[in-house]
């Protein structure tokens, strides 16, 4: 009947994880300039840094109070995009 339905890998998927689309996203756009760029030696342009921010921003909020969140900061740290370089250096 009814009653014992089958949830979809996707819903079950992004109803654990609230950035899980973003996470897609940000993987569907790196393999993508990875494997049409970079491995042609095509790397002069930062692609993807939206995404990543967004997903960055995302796990940001959702790992708040736990000590995950360092793992950003030390990312964000040791690897800033473009746009936090500009934005330190407007703001200084």
């Amino acid at each position: 009947m009814g009653l014992l339905k089958k949830k979809d890998s996707t819903s079950a998927r992004s109803s654990t994880s609230p950035c899980a689309d973003l996470r897609n996203a940000y993987h569907n756009c790196f393999n993508k300039w990875y494997s049409e760029k970079f491995v042609k030696g095509q790397w002069d342009k930062e692609e993807c840094v939206a995404e990543w921010k967004k997903y960055r921003d995302c796990l940001s909020e959702n790992l708040d109070g736990k000590l995950l969140t360092r793992i950003l900061e030390v990312d964000g740290e040791l690897n800033p995009t473009k746009q936090d370089a500009d934005s330190k250096e407007s703001s200084s």
